[in-house]
């Protein structure tokens, strides 16, 4: 380390004289400097301020260009030397580079810029703003219709530059969208039979195909139809780099599912091959190709014609038999995807009835034991799309002792918030989709009208509403059966204070007054009410600039007076 300071002395004098053989000596050192001990040698060359010094020195006509490119590349492996790098201004010349002939030039460049750009905002808008990336397509365009093996090398650095670059890069993605990369990289991957290659291929890919544009694009250059090759071919596989790659090539297939347009098109009116080939992994033995098949599922049934033909061509029987496949020592992913699909085609209203006459509901209850909160959250939410306006199906559920209890415990759990949302929101849509007596006192013999009133208070209107209509339909059916806990999870103290508070929405006021009203048939509730002095937070709401809220004020106060 000590000749390293004496390296960087000489290096900062041979740099301005630009002596040739003393030169590349002092690079020599400097490389077996940063082999030995990179992070304590780049600290080294950061102190020393030579890298400012680079940026003369990166120059075509040199014989030691490739050397500093190749410096700096092992440098920027370093997190804390890609911004001096950009400050240092070498992007600017390593993107000139970039246009070179030689080989190793632009094998050490691209290295270079590849590094700069990793996980390094500065480095990618530096990158972005030399012009560089659009260099690198062309590169791996005409590298495309050259098979020499020296262009391997530089095919994997640019395709791991070009990952760098547009990783978590939203404008990268957008600038791409205009160009036709897309194809390009399609075409190149067609092209490749290792699987090396491939996977290379792959990991640039996806980073682009996040963007919405970019799939479609990918879709038209006929990604698809190589990844069900791919498929087709490695799904009976056991070799390590073919479950690999299968897991690749079907995850990135789902991916492409999740743009509007790319997904239409692949849906063909349920007619398509792809879709038609995707239904066909679901009854598969392989579990990465029925994860793949739920998830690709889950993203058809984005919009109602989708999920109407779905259901209409069976598409439910196979995702009751996968989730059959996978009740005993499931695989949680597998039940997961099988749900969401599930979940997502029970939302139009034409959908419920067919799929509760076709078992669903049972098929999902056989998981109530679950202890995996992305498995709870999904079977909470896909009873409730089932039920929703299901008058049948909600008393059917409600009287259910077996899920009410479980739905109450899991309204504690506390450290899964969705899970907790989602099982307060299904106790609500029990009672206000049945109406039911019955419903309402297995509610409240299961201990679950304290949450109720605490999901009054819950931070999104929706779910204060859909409590206190709940609440409402329980004071008006079964007030005497909930009339202790109603009283001991202080419901009256809690309806003042929204009715108190400005920030209350129109429609949480409006329900809170309709619930005071139905409370007034419960004798220790209507002395609660009058010890708190309603009327004056009441006769406020008169003059409410929300007309049903004023009118409901009016009515309530006339209530309660003749009450009084």
């Amino acid at each position: 380390m000590d000749n390293l300071s004496d390296t960087l002395k000489k290096l900062k004098i041979t740099a301005v004289d630009r002596t040739e053989d003393s030169l590349e000596g002092c690079l020599d050192c400097l490389l077996q400097a940063l082999a030995q001990n990179n992070m304590e040698t780049s600290e080294k060359i950061q102190g020393s301020g030579i890298l400012q010094l680079f940026a003369s020195l990166l120059i075509p006509q040199s014989a030691c260009t490739a050397k500093v490119a190749n410096i700096i590349a092992e440098v920027a492996k370093n997190e804390f030397m890609r911004i001096p790098c950009v400050d240092a201004g070498l992007i600017s010349p390593l993107v000139q580079l970039l246009n070179s002939k030689d080989q190793e030039v632009l094998l050490q460049t691209g290295r270079a810029l590849g590094n700069i750009c990793y996980d390094s905002h500065e480095g990618r808008s530096a990158v972005d703003q030399a012009g560089g990336a659009q260099i690198v397509i062309d590169h791996l365009r005409s590298l495309c219709s050259i098979t020499d093996p020296a262009n391997e090398k530089l095919l994997t650095v640019f395709c791991g530059m070009l990952m760098n670059y547009s990783n978590e890069n939203e404008s990268s993605k957008e600038q791409f969208a205009s160009t036709n990369i897309a194809e390009e990289l399609v075409k190149l991957f067609k092209k490749q039979i290792e699987h090396d290659k491939r996977e290379m291929i792959f990991e640039v890919l996806a980073p682009l195909a996040e963007n919405d544009a970019i799939k479609l694009q990918l879709v038209e250059a006929g990604l698809v139809e190589c990844l069900l090759e791919i498929v087709q071919q490695k799904v009976d596989s056991d070799k390590e780099d073919d479950i690999a790659e299968l897991k690749t090539a079907s995850d990135l297939m789902v991916l492409l599912l999740l743009g509007d347009e790319s997904m239409q098109k692949l849906f063909e009116g349920g007619k398509g091959n792809v879709f038609q080939r995707v239904l066909s992994w679901i009854p598969s033995n392989n579990h990465q190709l029925q994860l793949a098949g739920a998830l690709a599922i889950a993203n058809f049934a984005r919009n109602d014609g989708n999920c109407i033909h779905m259901v209409d061509n069976g598409i439910v029987e196979k995702l009751m038999d996968l989730l059959g496949r996978h009740v005993e020592e499931g695989n949680v992913t597998v039940q997961h995807a099988a749900l969401s699909a599930l979940r997502n085609l029970a939302i139009p209203v034409v959908n419920k009835a067919k799929m509760l006459s076709a078992g669903v509901t049972e098929a999902v209850l056989k998981f109530l034991k679950s202890e995996m909160p992305p498995v709870q959250f999904k079977l909470l939410g896909t009873l409730r799309m089932l039920i929703d306006a299901q008058a049948e199906a909600a008393e059917q559920l409600g009287k259910n002792v077996k899920l009410v209890e479980r739905l109450v415990e899991w309204c504690e759990a506390k450290d899964h918030a969705g899970v907790m949302g989602e099982s307060n929101r299904l106790l609500s849509a029990l009672i206000r989709h049945s109406k039911s007596k019955d419903v309402i006192k297995t509610i409240v013999q299961s201990g679950g009208i304290k949450h109720l009133v605490t999901m009054a208070t819950s931070e999104h209107v929706i779910m204060q509403n859909e409590a206190l209509v709940a609440l409402a339909l329980i004071a008006a059916l079964e007030l005497g059966t909930a009339e202790k806990d109603l009283e001991s999870a202080k419901l009256v103290q809690i309806l003042h204070k929204l009715l108190a508070d400005e920030r209350s929405a129109p429609e949480i006021k409006y329900n809170s007054m309709v619930l005071i009203c139905a409370l007034m048939g419960s004798e220790s509730l209507h002395k609660e009410v009058q010890d708190l002095a309603f009327l004056d937070v009441i006769s406020k709401l008169r003059s409410h600039e929300n007309k049903s809220v004023a009118q409901q004020a009016s009515l309530t106060e006339q209530r309660l007076t003749v009450e009084s």
